[in-house]
């Protein structure tokens, strides 16, 4: 039978609330682990879930709000800044004998990493395995609604690092949000347990989202430069990966390539679904 009790550690107004709200809305019960002293504890996409408070690097005390509350899924949502407590989360995990860990990827696909900032995901992922804690693992690309930061649209241009002509995968928070309740809770165990989903609302190059931006009214223009403006290292640090096709979920780190064949393959896992473009959610 699919699964009913989930925990959420990293419920911020990005992605892990909008998988709260989602799981919330198919009628199973939430938890969502909130560090001392969060902000986002009184955002209403958690109406509905129980809100625990606990220190991530306590894992007696996780573990014992997991245990206590039948948690059989956890989800983690934490931005890379805070991924070194998927470490203590993994462990109180296993502690309380929960089923299944999904860990905090929702981006380019990270397996078979062994270097560079991301290979933290790929070991992460390795080391709750080692427990004997299943991983799922859900690639989506870029969050559509991400495009202007990544851009920095808010100067008034729409700038890229060099050419920009790879496809890419893009997709709207409130799609992958939709799609992890949908699997969570649709599937049986055997689906999900050390299983990777890959999905695509769209695909697209960023030279091709600048077209749109320039056709839009008033217009943005598309610069092309260098070197990003100063302040833009994460920004950076992407446009780069995009320029090496690495942003399309298809891509492949064992062999070095992508396979566009592979970018969408999740997405028939949610029959009927109508997944949004870039230009819809960005209103182009």
């Amino acid at each position: 039978m699919p699964y009913t009790s989930f925990a959420v550690a990293g419920a911020g107004p990005t992605i892990g609330a909008r998988i709260v709200q989602a799981l919330i809305s198919r009628g199973v019960s939430v938890i969502v682990l909130a560090r001392p002293g969060s902000v986002s504890t009184s955002s209403p996409l958690l109406q509905g879930a129980k809100i625990t408070t606990v220190d991530y690097a306590d894992v007696p005390g996780v573990s014992t709000i997991l245990r206590d509350n039948n948690v059989e899924v956890l989800i983690s949502a934490l931005s890379f800044g805070a991924l070194q407590a998927q470490t203590p989360l993994a462990d109180a995990a296993q502690a309380a004998s929960v089923k299944l860990l999904v860990p905090s990827e929702f981006g380019m696909p990270t397996e078979g990493l062994t270097d560079g900032v991301l290979a933290t995901k790929s070991q992460f992922a390795a080391y709750a395995k080692s427990l004997g804690v299943p991983v799922l693992r859900i690639y989506c690309g870029v969050f559509i609604e991400f495009i202007p930061w990544l851009t920095a649209v808010e100067l008034g241009r729409f700038h890229l690092l060099g050419q920009q002509n790879e496809p890419a995968s893009f997709t709207s928070l409130d799609d992958v949000s939709g799609f992890v309740a949908h699997i969570l809770t649709t599937f049986p165990p055997s689906s999900l347990h050390d299983a990777t989903y890959r999905i695509e609302g769209d695909r697209i190059s960023l030279e091709a989202i600048g077209a749109l931006y320039e056709a839009r009214s008033p217009p943005v223009p598309v610069v092309h430069l260098d070197k990003l403006p100063d302040g833009f290292d994460k920004q950076t640090y992407l446009q780069t990966k995009f320029a090496e096709g690495r942003l399309s979920v298809g891509w492949d780190n064992y062999l070095g390539r992508d396979f566009p064949e592979n970018a969408a393959s999740g997405n028939k896992a949610w029959e009927g679904h109508q997944w949004k473009t870039v230009r819809e959610v960005l209103g182009l």
